[in-house]
């Protein structure tokens, strides 16, 4: 009997201490009164006399205490033997508990900090963006979001991955040194477990980011994480939720996952279309950069009741700062680069193309039109022209159909690689003929063999077969042999090129391709814009669609007489009588300087300007 008695009490005694750093303060503080209550009635007991000096029972439990506390107290103690010894043995008991207290505070604090850098601890916040998963679209994503922001007094963006806290506060502290008034929070869970999903305080956030993670199943988490988001009972009105998958086949699937209000975006339909479009555009990535960046100029709904009744055409130089680039209709159907006489109705927005949505400014007076400067001859017919594709990668058969629906008839296509592609993807194509000629793309030898001189446009795939930095790798001693070939043919040859990773371009700036586009980043970029403002999203349809208006960069001399001095207003003038939009210009003399390469959105429209004949402008227009 008396042993199971024992073994409760242990077992008692284990569970109040594995109750963690309050239960062993308390079972401290216990001790410390029992120490003090024994030594006490032992003094009361045994040195009466002693004890009634030092002001009875009350007076010598507050020595007992005071000693308890501090050692050094009973330094100054008088009395007789006894007295004294009771007082030593109070002394010895008290560091001994005042050690095991600090021992238990030392050790609770440490767990506490441990457990605060897992990160793990429940988000208290308001009106902030969450960004779930990690990869190193994180970084552009976090800049984006920091620059979006800095016109706000408090903001914040939380990262929830499946990664150390501190690595992740570490590396995101290392590429964006700077975030202003904008506080990044990163918290350790798995998106995909609704408990951690919960850390992130997601029923209060603004908008809910989901990254594609790295790996083969990324887009399998992705659309996890959507049925996820989809299925919780929300508290409050639902943030938005923007994501995007890699793979087009399971783009249907994804949207089927998110719901009716998430946004999910086609990063492989997007990057094909950025390919095809700027194989025959110099520069076109660097304006779908400015674009998609807060750095810079980037879209806006503008209510502006005094063009109320006017149409769309009389509206494009209504503005000094900022230029009209659609209507979007007040029952919330958006036109980009509608019909010049479009009417502008009561309650509808405008789209506008601005540094900031406080630098919109209307006109005092409509600027000058030189009409002398507008060139009046037709613009030259488009001809065949023919393209070489080097590389391959899974995109690659997208990209052939769609050059096909782009070209005129009688173009040709190559591709040239190390292995042939699928039949079906060779021969007549309608507008398109395509052929296969085997090459080593990192070997001048096989370049030089493919007579690259007969092309007016090159295109550099990247290998998406190997990781991304080496693929990156081998696209860069292309460009250096397809660089150095075309000095020795003299210039035959436009070039643009896929690349995994931005910091890439800025190394291959030597190699003077003319275009490069890098298709993680335009994603980071546009997730960035949805989350700030989800209506863009029928914007960039429109942009991506072929059947509408998309953006080109047209010559110069369509629009102006080379040579001529005109102003901005003039150009925007030229385009709206051909049923375009324009929006900026590109100077060919300054194509190799970042980081406009030569681009340039929403100009002054009275400043004086001249274009040459290899200048381009960039309008919305039909194809």
């Amino acid at each position: 009997m008396r042993g199971r008695l024992r073994n409760r009490f242990r077992y008692w005694f284990d569970g109040t201490m594995d109750r963690g750093t309050p239960a062993l303060i308390s079972w401290l503080a216990l001790a410390s009164v029992l120490l003090i209550t024994v030594i006490t009635t032992l003094a009361m007991a045994l040195t009466a006399t002693d004890a009634e000096q030092n002001g009875g029972w009350l007076g010598v439990a507050w020595m007992s205490l005071l000693r308890t506390l501090d050692p050094g107290t009973m330094g100054g103690d008088t009395g007789g033997p006894v007295f004294l010894i009771l007082m030593l043995t109070v002394t010895i008991g008290g560091i001994f508990i005042v050690s095991a207290l600090i021992g238990v505070l030392t050790t609770g604090l440490n767990y506490r900090i441990q457990e605060l850098r897992k990160g793990r601890s429940r988000l208290i916040e308001h009106g902030h963006t969450i960004v779930l998963g990690w990869s190193d679209q994180v970084f552009t994503v976090v800049a984006e979001l920091v620059e979006a922001n800095q016109s706000e007094s408090r903001s914040c963006v939380v990262v929830l991955a499946d990664r150390d806290k501190v690595d992740m506060e570490d590396a995101i502290r290392s590429r964006i040194p700077v975030t202003g008034r904008t506080r990044i929070i990163c918290r350790s869970g798995n998106p995909l477990v609704r408990a951690d999903l919960e850390l992130v305080s997601p029923d209060t956030a603004k908008a809910v980011m989901v990254l594609p993670p790295v790996g083969d199943d990324s887009d399998i988490d992705v659309i996890k994480v959507l049925l996820l988001l989809n299925s919780r009972k929300w508290s409050g009105p639902r943030p938005t939720v923007v994501a995007a998958v890699q793979d087009s086949d399971n783009v249907a699937a994804a949207r089927l996952a998110a719901g009716d209000t998430a946004l999910v975006i086609d990063a492989d339909d997007i990057a094909v279309r950025l390919v095809a479009q700027s194989h025959r555009q110099t520069g076109l990535s660097s304006v779908f950069n400015e674009l998609l960046s807060f750095v810079g100029n980037e879209f806006y709904f503008h209510d502006e009741p005094a063009l109320v009744g006017s149409t769309y055409g009389e509206a494009l130089n209504a503005y000094e700062l900022g230029i009209p680039a659609g209507i979007r209709r007040s029952h919330g159907e958006t036109l980009v680069n509608p019909a010049m006489d479009t009417v502008i109705g009561a309650g509808d927005q405008l789209i506008l193309l601005a540094e900031d949505d406080l630098l919109i400014r209307p006109a005092r007076t409509r600027p000058t039109i030189v009409e002398s400067a507008i060139a009046s001859a037709p613009s030259p017919a488009p001809k065949p022209d023919r393209t070489l594709l080097i590389g391959s990668n899974s995109r690659a058969a997208k990209l052939v159909a769609l050059l096909g629906s782009f070209v005129e008839p009688g173009s040709v296509l190559d591709i040239a690689a190390p292995r042939p592609p699928r039949e079906e993807l060779l021969g007549d194509l309608g507008n398109l003929t395509v052929g296969y000629k085997h090459c080593e793309p990192t070997r001048r030898s096989s370049l030089e063999a493919l007579d690259l001189g007969g092309y007016q446009n090159i295109v550099v795939l990247a290998d998406d077969s190997i990781a991304p930095g080496p693929a990156d790798d081998r696209t860069l001693v292309t460009l250096l042999h397809l660089r150095d070939i075309e000095d020795r043919l003299g210039d035959p040859y436009s070039i643009v090129t896929e690349m995994n990773d931005d910091s890439n371009r800025e190394v291959a700036q030597v190699t003077k391709a003319d275009d490069f586009i890098v298709s993680t980043k335009v994603i980071s970029l546009m997730l960035t814009q949805l989350t700030e403002n989800r209506h863009l999203d029928a914007v960039f349809r429109d942009l991506f669609d072929p059947e509408d208006s998309e953006i080109y960069l047209k010559p110069a001399s369509d629009y102006l007489v080379p040579g001529t001095e005109a102003n901005f207003a003039t150009v925007v003038e030229a385009a709206r009588r051909r049923g375009e939009t324009a929006i900026g210009y590109r100077l060919a003399r300054h194509g190799d300087e970042p980081p406009l390469y030569g681009i340039f959105l929403n100009p002054s429209k009275a400043a004086p300007l001249v274009l040459a004949e290899d200048d381009a402008v960039v309008v919305l227009a039909e194809q």
